[in-house]
């Protein structure tokens, strides 16, 4: 049998509060803005490509909004370039909203720039908000 630390439980708590907190703030807008990017990178740090069962296939595995969020967070603690990911469609599935909602999330919270490739091959920039900041405009 194995045993937990309160620690990891506590955290995981933490996280799970989070979480939902980020969907209360989401108000009635499923999808976050996309708008066509000026400024689109010539190369992007990350490239994710949409996978069934609404996760992501990075570097050749798949996985859920958690596990992504996880990779990115190691690739930004071992300072491993991170300020740009572009999510693409791909070969058998198309891109969700449920990849978008989660890939803008993950964007907002960990503050990098997401990039949605289009299946006409333009490059949309996803920008996430609270409901707050979105009652301002």
């Amino acid at each position: 049998m194995r045993s937990f630390p309160i620690g990891s439980i506590l955290r995981g708590g933490a996280l799970a509060l989070l979480a939902s907190l980020l969907v209360a703030c989401g108000g009635d807008r499923a999808r976050p803005d996309t708008v066509p990017a000026p400024n689109v990178p010539s190369s992007f740090d990350v490239t994710i490509v949409a996978d069934k069962d609404n996760q992501f296939d990075f570097d050749g595995a798949p996985l859920n909004s958690e596990d992504l969020k996880s990779a990115f967070r190691y690739r930004q603690e071992e300072k491993l370039p991170m300020g740009s990911v572009l999510l693409k469609r791909g070969e058998k599935e198309k891109v969700k909203n449920e990849h978008i909602i989660a890939l803008a999330r993950i964007a907002y919270e960990m503050k990098f720039s997401a990039f949605l490739q289009e299946k006409d091959g333009s490059i949309s920039e996803l920008r996430a908000q609270t409901k707050e900041e979105a009652e301002k405009k």
